[in-house]
């Protein structure tokens, strides 16, 4: 609200749409070529519960791989792909295409089911 009220509008408002269109454009290209795109879904495994409260940067980069698809609006799903040395969850994302939630579904289910 300040931001939109104050006159920042064209400093901080139109540069982060700008971004954002940049972003869903590089995911369009790619789903030109690519049905689904696999990827980490954070750069290390699960912290153990309660740990990661007293850091407030790793907390944020925990979730580094997975804000650029909230800023296109595009679907996702997160699914275990193993443990690390410690036993701790491995998580992997496929992400979709707008509206192609089904295809997405699909390539979650057929993981799952050949894991």
């Amino acid at each position: 609200s300040f931001v939109l009220s104050s006159g920042y509008y064209d400093a901080y408002y139109l540069k982060a749409l700008r971004v954002k269109a940049l972003i869903k454009k590089a995911f369009d290209e790619a789903f030109a070529k690519y049905d689904v795109i696999l990827g980490p879904v954070a750069p290390t495994t699960a912290p153990k519960l309660g740990s990661s409260l007293a850091d407030p940067i790793k907390m944020y980069l925990g979730d580094i791989y997975t804000i650029s698809i909230n800023l296109a609006g595009l679907p996702g799903i997160s699914v275990p792909c193993g443990t690390d040395s410690k036993g701790l969850p491995i998580g992997m994302q496929l992400i979709g295409d707008c509206f192609k939630e089904k295809t997405l579904i699909r390539a979650a289910y057929t993981y799952e089911q050949r894991r």
